[in-house]
């Protein structure tokens, strides 16, 4: 048992069904061929016919049994075994690749072999084939796979895979039947989606939150789209016991209003405390005035940031922050904890907001909002860990054009941009690179800013390592015309004037960060451009997505173009690589994956 688990320990592997889906790369078949097949493995009964030796190579013809033809083989390495072994009118069944050559049939050093009509797996992993096979055989039986929670059809599927009684049970056209890569596919969803609801972990909550949505409602100059209504009503639900702490992803597509959702939930914690940490001082601050403009004005509110504190934390019913609030001495035990943009925070910071607020076992309500859409199929899985809502719709139209350019383009894009500044609006040009760089074939933002100045007043620069990037940012949101930048603001920065973006070498950044991007321009329904700019003939991937506006969308066509399973894993970017469920394709798998989980609780 011990030896057992160091096994499980090399190949990495936590559960029976991470066994089972080791699956074999290919065969060793034995059964006797039935007739001959050109330039694939044979197995035939053979008799030594003629010897010889030329050049230091064996030469050996046989007569073959099944329909009298002459066929030789040349052996290379040879040793007194081999002419011992291949003696005239010695019997063999011999094995290996059969050839045609000039009429007559050749087998290039054949294999002699003991056991006839034998189907033996081969496995590729770190173990020695013995000891996988030993695995195998000891764990994977009908009884244990139907103990996991498997149906016969399944069970059957992995026992053929791993122990054939022929090839023909397992290949077609010397690939995995189709059928068994549907049930592969279920097995992988299922075996993931088990394993992340082990690590789940519910707590009893601090309070139960009732406090009424209402008057914030009312005050509000525009109403609730129905999805921001329907996913406030999930947050209700989820706060109003005290049996276990809400645990809630709120996933909202670029501009969809998510901020909207973050305030209804302060009016429910109401009369007790929340807090909210936010990855940058621009988003917190953001966020604080939101909630100035819309929150009832007996809501005390407070903002908690480096060199810059509004209001009174400790008597606040809202808090708003940066990661500065974990380093608050007296930080008031809040009911509710919420953090925005939350995979910018390492797990460690957020858990540690959670813990600073908690009251012994019992622990706040926690709700993280994210504007990066993940594909539905990872929010299925995810929701084995948390509750996930999302928000796919906007509550407005956004009329945003996006469009491929290159350098023929550029007088034209000039052109534009004058037209925009015009109309007192305001452009962002994304660079890839602070500086020159020969890896690179596109100018970089010190290179070019010289050529904007020239030609443009009011022309603001940033970048990630600059230190004032927040005070530069809010200086061009009120007084400037152009933007040099690089993708340091790609998340959650209102810029209302904001109507044209140009991506500078598009073709080098994931298609989430272009949507993030595209979503800094059309905040207040204005029409807007995106021009994604390239050196090289548009690729399918930036064609497709310049037709394609929906978030949730554009993280299937990222899966699709990345071929990769990258999914959630508790932490938020773990890399969890499936082997046969495609995330872009197989919602239905693991939907019904899903189904069969909750069945079995």
């Amino acid at each position: 048992m011990e030896e057992a688990k160091q096994l499980f320990r090399k190949l990495k592997i936590h559960t029976l069904l991470d066994l089972a889906l080791i699956v074999p790369h290919s065969y060793n078949d034995t059964t006797l061929s039935t007739q001959l097949h050109l330039g694939k493995v044979n197995t035939l009964e053979a008799t030594v016919i003629e010897s010889s030796v030329y050049a230091g190579k064996l030469r050996v013809t046989f007569h073959l049994k099944l329909n009298g033809r002459r066929l030789s083989s040349t052996f290379f390495r040879v040793t007194p075994y081999h002419h011992k072994l291949f003696e005239v009118g010695s019997e063999h069944v011999i094995q290996g690749k059969l050839e045609e050559y000039k009429g007559y049939l050749q087998m290039s050093q054949p294999k002699s072999i003991k056991t006839i009509g034998k189907v033996t797996p081969k496995y590729k992993t770190v173990l020695k084939e013995s000891e996988i096979r030993a695995l195998i055989e000891a764990y994977v039986s009908e009884q244990n796979l139907f103990n996991e929670g498997l149906d016969s059809k399944e069970v059957a599927t992995l026992l053929r895979l791993h122990f054939p009684k022929s090839i023909e049970e397992v290949y077609v056209e010397g690939a995995i039947k189709p059928e068994f890569v549907g049930v592969l596919k279920f097995v992988e969803a299922y075996n993931h989606l088990k394993k992340l609801r082990g690590k789940r972990a519910d707590f009893p909550a601090m309070e139960a939150l009732t406090g009424s949505i209402e008057p914030f409602v009312e005050g509000l100059p525009f109403t609730l789209t129905p999805e921001q209504q329907s996913v406030i009503a999930q947050i209700q639900k989820d706060v109003s016991s005290t049996k276990k702490a809400a645990k809630r992803m709120v996933v909202g597509d670029v501009g969809s209003g998510k901020t909207m959702v973050i305030l209804a939930s302060v009016m429910m914690a109401l009369p007790h405390k929340s807090i909210l940490m936010a990855p940058t001082s621009l988003l917190a601050l953001q966020l604080y005035e939101e909630a100035c403009k819309h929150l009832p004005s007996h809501v005390k509110i407070a903002l908690v940031m480096q060199g810059n504190n509004q209001g009174d934390y400790t008597t606040a019913d809202f808090i708003v922050g940066t990661h500065a609030l974990l380093y608050k001495e007296e930080l008031p035990k809040a009911a509710l904890v919420m953090v925005d943009e939350q995979h910018r925070f390492g797990t460690k910071q957020r858990a540690s907001l959670e813990f600073l607020v908690s009251k012994g076992e019992k622990k706040p309500h926690f709700i993280q909002f994210s504007a990066t859409p993940i594909p539905r199929t990872q929010a299925m899985m995810q929701s084995e860990l948390l509750d996930v809502s999302l928000i796919t719709t906007t509550p407005f139209e956004r009329e945003v054009l996006t469009q491929t350019i290159g350098k023929p383009e550029f007088p034209e894009l000039l052109g534009h941009i004058k037209e925009e500044i015009a109309q007192n609006h305001q452009v962002l040009i994304i660079y890839p690179l602070v500086e020159e760089s020969s890896e690179v074939p596109y100018q970089s933002l010190e290179e070019s800013r010289g050529f904007w100045e020239k030609k443009f007043d009011n022309v603001f620069l940033t970048h990630g390592k600059d230190k004032h990037k927040e005070e530069v940012l809010l200086e061009f949101r009120e007084k400037g015309d152009i933007l040099l930048a690089t993708t340091v603001v790609e998340v959650g920065i209102s810029l209302p004037r904001l109507t044209l973006i140009v991506i500078v070498g598009a073709e080098r950044l994931g298609l989430a960060t272009l949507h993030q991007l595209r979503g800094r321009v059309g905040r207040n329904g204005l029409k807007s451009w995106c021009y994604l700019y390239s050196n090289f003939k548009p690729s399918a991937r930036l064609t497709q997505f310049c037709t394609t506006t929906n978030g949730f969308d554009i993280a299937k066509l990222d899966l699709k173009f990345r071929e990769s399973g990258d999914i959630l894993d508790g932490t938020i970017q773990s890399g969890q690589k499936f082997k046969w469920l495609d995330m872009a394709e197989d919602e239905a798998v693991v939907q019904s994956a899903k189904g069969r989980l909750k069945s079995k609780v």
